[in-house]
């Protein structure tokens, strides 16, 4: 009797140590493939800043004779450079992340659903369109639709720096280049900041409206303190688009290396990218180490 009690017992313990060992061969393989993955992208960007650092000494140990200007500095060239692709990306987000929420919101909790669904699907489809595409359209079209809102501000807002300075035609400075990463990096926050409005807890917003606060107090005491962290996150993402973006500011802005605040002036301004893509063709030696 016990051994026909035990011989099906040995026969089911079997297949699960097989099962168990098994799991454990796959968590250790799942194991080293993550730890792998994370380990990966490390070693890039390491790779990527010795590349960098080893490709730039020329230029920084560079003397002024060699360099071929008498009046050369690495830092004179670098930081407006530098000043300009913060301003324009920062100007880009001012003008972006208010539409893009207030886009979001809408589709979220407004639209209708077949609405809703069709705006979403457009979103994200404006968040695949090449750059050269928004750089075209911006530089064809919209630079000088812009020319009169630029001369209204101008006269009626001059005292304030960023619009000071006369603007000119063509109307390739960096407040247009600014509109149009705008516009570039609006699909990115939208599509973000929309499916984090979408997760706000349903009860929370029944809750609010029960207690008697309108549409607009829920939103503002419920999705968007909830949303709060996601439009951070989705703001990130454009703002990383927006600094590294190349052919679009390429196309439409006229460089400089001031550091003027003047938005509106033509030819005071340049990004880093742009820059980068402008010279690189061209560069060699010291010159190709210093971009």
């Amino acid at each position: 009797m016990s051994t026909a009690d035990t011989a099906p017992e040995k026969e089911r313990s079997a297949p699960d140590t097989m099962s168990s060992g098994g799991r454990r061969a796959g968590d250790s393989v799942f194991s080293v493939l993550s730890i792998g993955s994370g380990l990966l992208i490390f070693v890039t960007l390491a790779a990527v800043a010795i590349f960098l650092t080893t490709e730039s000494i020329p230029a920084i140990t560079a003397s002024r004779e060699f360099s071929g200007t008498a009046e050369f500095s690495l830092v004179e060239y670098t930081l407006p450079l530098v000043f300009g692709t913060v301003l324009a990306s920062a100007i880009a987000l001012l003008i972006a992340i208010p539409v893009s929420v207030g886009i979001a919101l809408f589709i979220s909790h407004f639209a209708p659903r077949r609405m809703a669904s069709g705006l979403g699907y457009m979103i994200d489809l404006l968040a695949a369109v090449p750059s050269v595409v928004y750089g075209l359209w911006g530089g064809v079209w919209l630079v000088p639709k812009l020319e009169p809102l630029y001369v209204f501000l101008n006269t009626y807002f001059g005292w304030i720096p960023l619009f000071a300075g006369e603007p000119t035609a063509p109307m390739r400075n960096l407040a247009s280049a600014s509109v149009v990463l705008a516009v570039m990096v609006l699909p990115i926050i939208t599509a973000v900041s929309r499916e984090v409005f979408l997760q706000t807890p349903r009860l929370q917003e029944e809750a609010a409206l029960a207690l008697g606060a309108t549409r607009w107090e829920t939103i503002r005491t419920v999705v968007l303190p909830f949303g709060r962290g996601g439009v951070v996150a989705a703001s990130m993402l454009g703002l990383g688009r927006a600094l590294g973006e190349t052919m679009a500011v390429l196309m439409i802005l006229a460089p400089g290396a001031t550091f003027s605040l003047h938005i509106l002036e033509v030819g005071r301004h340049n990004s880093i990218a742009a820059n980068i893509a402008s010279k690189s063709a061209e560069a060699s030696g010291v010159d190709m180490s210093l971009l």
